[in-house]
């Protein structure tokens, strides 16, 4: 199988049933083959804004995608991108990148270098037997910890390469969440209890975690007023 074929298999595997996307990009086929819609904004940047609604009114508990034309393409989405890691929204970004032997020369752009200070983690696919490793980095970036964009370049040289089928192996990835420490949540607890004029002021880590019900019980225990964030 191509490298490309072996992506939209793996997106497949995770779940991901559209994606958004301004053609050309090496994916698009092979997504079709899968029967994974294609949404086709007109501007990169109202394409990752589409992605990033789509990952707020699930919670983050679906995984949005969206596919970036190589070169300006992938630098007009820099905008969507910077305001998703600004507001904590999990997406996954696979923009196409130019062939292995054009890194680093110019004007080659590289999403990996330009996208490190506004992504969760930012790579490149360097060799097509690597796919399924960078893609299991990619989808553990994105559920677990604190919600972001997470950046995985596409070389077409790489997702044009034949990739021997036996040695293609891929497991979805199951989310993982970390706890508080107890005795640090106790301390908390006692403050909050010992305030005199308490005030809650929630982030959007309470639509993630579905916790709104225990929201509203400890704000009714504590007869605190509660305000929220943007997000």
């Amino acid at each position: 199988m191509k490298g490309a074929t072996a992506i939209a298999s793996i997106l497949r595997a995770e779940g991901i049933d559209f994606v958004g996307c301004i053609p050309s990009h090496p994916l698009l086929d092979a997504l079709a083959l899968e029967d994974i819609r294609l949404i086709i904004p007109r501007q990169e940047r109202v394409g990752i804004n589409m992605i990033d609604g789509f990952g707020r009114v699930t919670n983050g508990r679906r995984t949005g995608v969206f596919l970036m034309q190589a070169q300006a393409g992938a630098e007009n989405g820099f905008p969507g991108v910077a305001q998703a890691y600004d507001d904590s929204t999990p997406m996954l970004l696979l923009p196409a990148g130019s062939p292995r032997d054009r890194v680093g020369v110019h004007p080659t752009f590289s999403p990996p270098r330009s996208y490190a200070d506004v992504t969760k983690w930012a790579d490149q696919v360097n060799l097509v037997q690597r796919i399924p490793e960078m893609f299991r980095r990619a989808f553990t970036s994105l559920r677990t910890g604190r919600p972001g964009p997470v950046l995985l370049e596409l070389p077409t040289d790489v997702t044009s390469e034949e990739l021997d089928e036996s040695a293609f192996s891929y497991r979805p990835v199951a989310a993982h969440r970390s706890a508080g420490d107890p005795r640090d949540v106790e301390e908390v607890a006692i403050a909050l209890l010992k305030a005199r004029r308490p005030v809650i002021h929630a982030g959007q880590g309470v639509l993630y975690a579905e916790a709104w019900d225990e929201l509203r019980e400890l704000a009714e225990l504590l007869q605190a007023p509660v305000m929220t964030t943007l997000g």
